[in-house]
C-alpha cells in the first residue's frame, strides 16, 4: 500500500527552505528530489576557495540557534552531530566615528553596563525592552511564523487575540525605540538588525524588537568552517533520510495535466511530478517558468511589491592579520538615516554608505592562510540599480579609504585576492527579483496574509517556499518556511 501511495516530489532550489522541505517530506516514505540550478547546494549560503582562503558568499551571521536546533531535533539529531557551533564574545564591534567605537559583549550584565555608561538609568530600560521583545520572539517564533498564512481566520485564536497588543503590530519601531532611549548609540545598536527587514525603522511594526532580543541576548553564533556547515549538515540529513539532489538543473519548463504540473524539465531531463515545491525564486518561476494562464500574479501585483536590500560584496584576501577589528564589524560613521532613504525612499546609489566587515578567520584561522586574513565587506544597496565594474570599483575605493583610517591601518597593498558581487550576479546565479539579496520587506502590508501565497491558486499540486513568502527573509525563518509548506503538501497528500 505506502509503494502505491508513494508521491513524486521535486524540490526547485537546494536553499535553507528547498533543503528543509524535502527533509520533511521524504519521512513519509516520498520519492523525494530537489533540483538545484547551481553546482554546489546552499542557494544564497553557497562558499567558496580561492588562493587557500574560504568565503561564505551569503549569510555570516548565526542567530536564533534554538530555531536550528529544533529543526535537527525533529529529525532525532543534534546540531554537535555535524559541527562545533561557538558563541562569538564580543557579538560584533560598532565604529561611530573616528573616535567611538564600541564592542557589543556577550555577556547580558556587560551589556547592561554599556548602555549605562552611555545613558544614565538605560540599563533598566533594556530589561523592560527586552522583556517586552522576549514575549514577542516567543509568541511570534513558536506560533505565528509558523502558520501557512492562507487566511486570516488563523490568526483568530484566544490566545493570539489576548496578545496583540502587546505584539506592538501597529506602532513602529522608530518610536517604540525611542520611547526606552535617546542616546544616539543605543538607538543605532537598537535599529540596525531591521535595516535587512526591508523598510526604515518608521515604516517597520515595532514586533520586530524581537530580533534585538535575538541579538542580545540569545547571542551570535558561528559553526566553526563556516556558515557554510549548516548547508552541508542539511544536505547530509536530507541525503541520508533518502532526498536526491541533482545540481546544474535549471528548471525552464512545466508540462501540464488537469490543472496540475505533470512534469518538470530542467536543462538537462524531464522528471515526474506529482508535487512540485519552488524554494527558488517565487518572482522568476510564477512570470518566468509557469505559462500565462497558470500564474498566481501579475507582474503589476510584483511590480509594487518593497523588496529587502540588494548588497555589493567583496570578498577580499589580505596577507597579513589585520588589528582593531572584530569578527563581525559594522561601520556606521556615515548618516544613518540618509543611507535607509537612498534604499528605501529614493533608490539610489548610496552618498556615504554604512558598511559591513566580517574577519571569519578571526575566529577561525582555518579559513586563510597563516598569518592572513579572511575579509568580506558588504554594503547594502537598493535594489534594481545600474551595476557595472566602475561602479564597483568606486564603491571599493571608497570604503576601503574608510576603513584604513577608522582601523588606522593600511590594507590596500595587502590584498592578494579580490573579488566582487551585486545586483546583475545575484541576478544571473539566483534569478533574483529585482537582483534583491533578502526577500520580500517585511512591512505590515506584507507579513502574513500579505505575502504572496505558499500555493498556486490555479495549480493544484504548486507550492511555494523561502525568502519571497512566509515568514519572510533569514536564515531561521527560511528553515521554518520549508517545514511549513511539507505540513501543506502532506495534508494534501493524505486528504
Amino acid at each position: 500500500m505506502q509503494e502505491r501511495n508513494k508521491k513524486n516530489i521535486c524540490i526547485i532550489g537546494s536553499g535553507f527552505a528547498g533543503l528543509s522541505a524535502a527533509t520533511h517530506l521524504v519521512e513519509e516514505g516520498n520519492n523525494v528530489y530537489i533540483l538545484e540550478k547551481n553546482s554546489t547546494n546552499g542557494g544564497r549560503a553557497r562558499k567558496f576557495n580561492a588562493k587557500g582562503f574560504t568565503f561564505d558568499m551569503g549569510p555570516s551571521w548565526y542567530w536564533m540557534p534554538d530555531v536550528i536546533e529544533t529543526y535537527f531535533k525533529t529529525f532525532e539529531k543534534e546540531v554537535n552531530n555535524y559541527f562545533d557551533l561557538v558563541r562569538i564574545d564580543p557579538s560584533y564591534k560598532i565604529f561611530f566615528s573616528l573616535n567611538d567605537k564600541i564592542n557589543i559583549p556577550a555577556n547580558y550584565e556587560k551589556i547592561k553596563e554599556l548602555f549605562e555608561k552611555l545613558e544614565e538609568g538605560s540599563s533598566k530600560k533594556l530589561d523592560i525592552f527586552l522583556s517586552k521583545a522576549k514575549y514577542k520572539y516567543e509568541i511570534g517564533i513558536n506560533n505565528l511564523v509558523h502558520k501557512p498564512s492562507k487566511s486570516i481566520t488563523e490568526f483568530i485564536n484566544y490566545d493570539i487575540l489576548k496578545g496583540i497588543f502587546k505584539m506592538d503590530i501597529f506602532s513602529s519601531m522608530h518610536s517604540h525605540i525611542r520611547k526606552y532611549f535617546q542616546h544616539e548609540f543605543l538607538i543605532k545598536l537598537l535599529e540596525f538588525p531591521i535595516l535587512f527587514l526591508g523598510a526604515t525603522s518608521k515604516t517597520l511594526p515595532a514586533l520586530y524588537s524581537l530580533i534585538n532580543y535575538a541579538d542580545i541576548k540569545l547571542g551570535t553564533w558561528y559553526p566553526k568552517g563556516g556558515i557554510y556547515k549548516l548547508v552541508e549538515a542539511m544536505v547530509s540529513l536530507a541525503k541520508e533520510r533518502g532526498v536526491k539532489i541533482y545540481n546544474n538543473e535549471e528548471v525552464v519548463e512545466f508540462n501540464y495535466k488537469n490543472n496540475a504540473i505533470s512534469h518538470v524539465i530542467t536543462t538537462k531531463k524531464t522528471y515526474d511530478a506529482d508535487y512540485v515545491i519552488c524554494g527558488a525564486d517565487y518572482n522568476h518561476i510564477d512570470q518566468n517558468v509557469i505559462i500565462k494562464k497558470y500564474r498566481n500574479y501579475s507582474p503589476s501585483y510584483w511590480g509594487k511589491k518593497t523588496m529587502t536590500p540588494s548588497a555589493l560584496i567583496f570578498y577580499l584576501g589580505i596577507n597579513k592579520k589585520i588589528k582593531n577589528v572584530k569578527h563581525h564589524c559594522l561601520f556606521f560613521d556615515k548618516d544613518f538615516n540618509n543611507h535607509f532613504k537612498e534604499i528605501y525612499n529614493t533608490p539610489r546609489w548610496p552618498s556615504d554608505p554604512l558598511f559591513y566587515a566580517s574577519f571569519s578567520s578571526k575566529t577561525n584561522p582555518k579559513t586563510a592562510p597563516k598569518n592572513h586574513e579572511n575579509m568580506v565587506l558588504l554594503i547594502p544597496i537598493a535594489p534594481e540599480l545600474e551595476d557595472n565594474r566602475f561602479i564597483r570599483n568606486k564603491y571599493f575605493e571608497l570604503i576601503i579609504s574608510r576603513f584604513e583610517k577608522i582601523t588606522k591601518q593600511s590594507i590596500r597593498n595587502n590584498i592578494i585576492y579580490k573579488r566582487s558581487y551585486a545586483i546583475r550576479d545575484f541576478k544571473k546565479d539566483y534569478n533574483s527579483f529585482k537582483g534583491n539579496a533578502y526577500g520580500l520587506a517585511n512591512t505590515l502590508f506584507q507579513t502574513a496574509i500579505f505575502k504572496p501565497s505558499i500555493r498556486n491558486k490555479k495549480l493544484k499540486n504548486l507550492f511555494f517556499c523561502g525568502q519571497l513568502t512566509v515568514p519572510g527573509p533569514g536564515v531561521p525563518t527560511a528553515i521554518i518556511s520549508g517545514g511549513i509548506v511539507a505540513k501543506e503538501v502532506k495534508k494534501q497528500i493524505t486528504s
